[in-house]
């Protein structure tokens, strides 16, 4: 039993865990103030022109009530969240390892194999997956 906590307290202590759970809550929390952002702000300014806020869009059949007010809000808080996570984390994020990269593209030392389309270094005869003569090629 006491192995067991050990383990669990380890595997709780991991880095990873730790930051995959402070994600989740600030996620959470982000896309609860995008989501009144969007209700808030956002849709009574698409709805100036005409008489109504989406929220109150419905309408009924029998007697069911489909709110589809309530459904293009969720979907622009979902767009406004992902432009957002986009714009603000994972492009910042690409730039930062584009500006890292120190290892050289192997586009430039290797080509397709013609015969098996493997990818094979520019300078070899002979291809070494299907071993069909290819001719050397400079760097």
């Amino acid at each position: 039993m006491r192995k067991t906590f050990g383990e669990f307290k380890g595997f709780l202590l991991r880095g990873n865990v730790v930051d995959l759970a402070v994600a989740v809550v600030i996620g959470a929390a982000f896309g609860a103030v995008v989501q009144a952002f969007v209700k808030d702000m956002i849709t009574p300014l698409i709805a100036i022109p005409g008489s109504t806020d989406f929220g109150e869009l419905s309408f009924h059949v029998r007697k069911s009530t489909f709110a589809y007010g309530d459904f293009l809000n969720v979907v622009i808080s979902f767009i406004s969240v992902a432009a957002a996570v986009f714009f603000f984390v994972v492009k910042p994020i690409n730039h930062l390892m584009d500006l890292r990269k120190t290892s050289v593209e192997t586009t430039d030392i290797t080509r397709e194999c013609p015969e098996c389309m493997s990818s094979i270094p520019k300078a070899a005869n002979r291809c070494a997956f299907c071993t069909a003569q290819v001719g050397a090629q400079s760097l």
